[in-house]
């Protein structure tokens, strides 16, 4: 498939943008991960959740761009995911 022919999920086009949040989540998600790994976040706590929210949207945003359908639909809940974990700490 040529790139005439590619098809974006969710309107979102390839680029250096894309590319951004696609490295910016990958480094996110690992960092969060390392951290409550080694007992210096909490796996439960709001700093550790809004991390994985923006990794996730970031994932998102790269994979849409790509086409990448399994991948779009995993950020997507891993992003709703960690929106509910917030709620909870708050409601």
């Amino acid at each position: 498939m040529n790139k005439k022919q590619t098809k974006h999920l969710l309107g979102i086009k390839q680029g250096k943008f894309a590319e951004f949040c696609g490295w910016y989540g990958m480094f996110a998600l690992i960092f969060a991960y390392f951290l409550v790994s080694f007992g210096w976040l909490d796996g439960q706590g709001l700093i550790f959740q809004l991390i994985n929210i923006t990794g996730g949207i970031g994932l998102l945003i790269v994979a849409a761009s790509k086409g990448v359908t399994q991948s779009v639909i995993l950020n997507f809940f891993w992003t709703i995911i960690g929106f509910i974990a917030i709620a909870r700490l708050f409601f």
